[in-house]
């Protein structure tokens, strides 16, 4: 007798490639869901066959990682032969020759079409514009690149289209490189669209049993998608990871639907992506933020031998003051280093100013927790690398880059980083000052890029 389509499993599995040992359903009901034809089994590596001249090429069907460099041949128990193994994706579960991935391919999800819009505020006619030419080129199937300065409102351009393709019973995918972006966004998106089943998948997240028609997404967790997507909308396309792997820019693709476009949004896109939207797509784009004040611009303060200061237990007069200001003022405030060693080293000099100065830094266990205190007013300032130079929202912040001259802090990391500032309609304006032990190109760059931009247009 043929089994029935399971739906707890067809909700679980619907647009995701999976690996089934890690599926939360018993063996039997899987078995029984691919003897029905719902569910295609995928095996876990392909391995074309190569020639005289050319060794055999290893493919991962779930991240679709190429490299060769990528990937382990070992002697497996389970196989009992040689088997090889992915470690480009490897933290998601180890995919192997002899493991078997799962994807659904039985009757798709009908997404309800009844969503409402609880955001009750009002575009500019720069960001109606834009929205509309968004949703335009959605509906053309042509991938969009919204080009917006940091403070300019991209999020809520992206409200109206958004709901449009919901209301058509379209699935939509929002995804960043960053865990600090999603966060940022949820409450957000959740506020907006309070009717709608929404997910946000990163890092130490679990997965929903139901199939969320709004999912938010690391572009790491898009390895576990296949042809889920109506619609994806790339945040801060160009920041890293992202812009360095070809396989994370290949599993945002694998994850969309065939023919459907993939949409880019940044203050800071690179040369080559404005470059081929404005040749095979369309471009949006917004020189002001929504409350019409100007991006602030830097400041350069020479900061003289700060590492050696620093590792000697010393902060420089210049740092000292600039952060007792802040405190004074009562003004939350950001402070970047390009080394976690060195942001080390001067937390407990920071902490003789005030005692509730904290450190983050990716791989931090409490980053969360602390970038939720200085939102909340419970800490008076963090220390930060890179990790926080996007996504990030807290008003009145007050920002300074430490050894601004380093290679890491590029022209659009600095960009950036100063966007931090002045976001807020109530303190439009504010501190971004670049601490340096000499002005490197990528500073002037950043200044020009900064002025070019506050004499780009009007609202």
């Amino acid at each position: 007798m043929r089994k029935q389509m399971n739906p707890a499993i067809r909700n679980f599995l619907s647009g995701r490639i999976w690996l089934r040992m890690h599926t939360p359903f018993a063996s039997h009901e899987i078995d029984e869901q691919i003897a029905a034809g719902t569910i295609t089994v995928i095996k876990g590596i392909r391995t074309e066959n190569g020639s005289l001249f050319q060794p055999k090429r290893h493919i991962c069907n779930r991240c679709e990682n190429g490299d060769a460099s990528r990937f382990t041949t070992f002697q497996c128990a389970k196989c009992e032969g040689p088997c090889t193994y992915c470690r480009n994706c490897l933290k998601m579960g180890r995919v192997s020759s002899c493991t078997e991935l799962i994807t659904w391919t039985g009757p798709p999800i009908m997404y309800p079409t009844d969503h409402t819009l609880a955001w009750q505020g009002t575009l500019t006619p720069k960001q109606q514009q834009a929205s509309d030419e968004l949703l335009e080129s959605q509906n053309k199937s042509l991938s969009h690149l919204l080009y917006a300065v940091c403070g300019s409102g991209k999020t809520e351009i992206l409200f109206q289209p958004i709901h449009a393709m919901l209301r058509q019973g379209k699935r939509v995918g929002i995804a960043a490189p960053r865990v600090d972006v999603i966060l940022e966004l949820e409450p957000r998106l959740r506020a907006a669209f309070p009717q709608t089943s929404i997910e946000a998948l990163y890092g130490g997240a679990q997965p929903s049993m139901e199939a969320a028609q709004l999912v938010l997404a690391t572009t790491h967790q898009l390895y576990r998608f296949t042809q889920a997507f109506d619609a994806i909308f790339v945040d801060e396309a160009d920041a890293f990871p992202y812009k360095a792997d070809a396989t994370l820019q290949r599993a945002v693709m694998k994850a969309a639907k065939p023919e459907t476009p993939v949409h880019s949004v940044t203050a800071t896109p690179s040369d080559k992506l404005l470059r081929e939207r404005k040749k095979t797509g369309a471009v949006s784009i917004i020189y002001r933020r929504y409350h019409g004040h100007p991006l602030p611009m830097p400041v350069f303060h020479s900061l003289w031998n700060y590492e050696k200061q620093i590792q000697k237990g010393t902060l420089p007069r210049k740092l000292l003051q600039w952060t007792e200001e802040r405190i004074a003022k009562n003004e939350p405030f950001l402070l970047f280093f390009h080394h976690i060693g060195l942001m080390e080293a001067a937390e407990p000099l920071f902490q003789t100013i005030h005692p509730q100065i904290r450190s983050v830094h990716a791989q931090h266990p409490d980053r969360k927790e602390h970038v939720q205190a200085l939102r909340d007013q419970q800490v008076p300032g963090l220390l930060t690398t890179t990790i926080l130079e996007r996504g990030i929202t807290i008003p009145n912040v007050q920002v300074a880059v430490i050894g601004a001259e380093q290679a890491i802090f590029d022209k659009g990391a600095l960009i950036q980083i100063g966007g931090r500032v002045g976001r807020s309609a109530l303190y439009p304006t504010g501190q971004f000052t670049l601490f340096h032990n000499g002005i490197s190109y990528a500073m002037d760059e950043a200044k020009n890029e900064i002025r070019r931009l506050n004499e780009g247009g009007d609202m």
